[in-house]
């Protein structure tokens, strides 16, 4: 819309900080920025309405029909797409949908074998370095205590 950059834009800052005061400045920065909001709502408002009125008259299609006649090879590669896109979507209630359901009950009972069997090794290896520890301690009760040099 405005070419304006950063230089500019200190310019005007300057000049509004001089113009206006810096006690003002926040409440007309305030009501530029909502001013601007307003025009950004009302030009988002104007788009809409035309792309509306597209959709009412058919230029959508015609736009679409000019597109596929001008390239074709792009307007088929957007249908295999859409062909690729509708291939993860499908019936639950369909042969694909109780196999995939069915799949993923498998996979829940293999991660919950699989973490009881990683729960049953840890608890055997802390049961074995239990019964180590007291081995080593029971050896080091049964040693005679070690004569002092005095």
């Amino acid at each position: 819309m405005f070419d304006i950059g950063w230089t500019e834009m200190l310019v005007i800052g300057i000049v509004a900080l001089i113009v206006v005061g810096p006690k003002d400045l926040p409440v007309l920065f305030r009501k530029v920025g909502q001013a601007v909001g307003k025009a950004k709502g009302m030009a988002r408002e104007f788009s809409r309405a035309m792309n509306d009125a597209a959709d009412e008259t058919g230029m959508r299609d015609v736009a679409k029909g000019l597109k596929t006649a001008t390239n074709p090879i792009n307007s088929a590669m957007d249908g295999v797409k859409n062909a690729a896109s509708d291939l993860g979507k499908f019936d639950p209630d369909s042969e694909t949908g109780k196999l995939a359901a069915e799949r993923a009950e498998q996979t829940k009972k293999i991660q919950a074998a699989t973490a009881r069997a990683a729960a049953d090794r840890k608890m055997k290896e802390a049961q074995e370095a239990q019964a180590k520890a007291a081995e080593l301690e029971a050896a080091r009760d049964a040693e005679p205590p070690a004569k002092s040099e005095t």
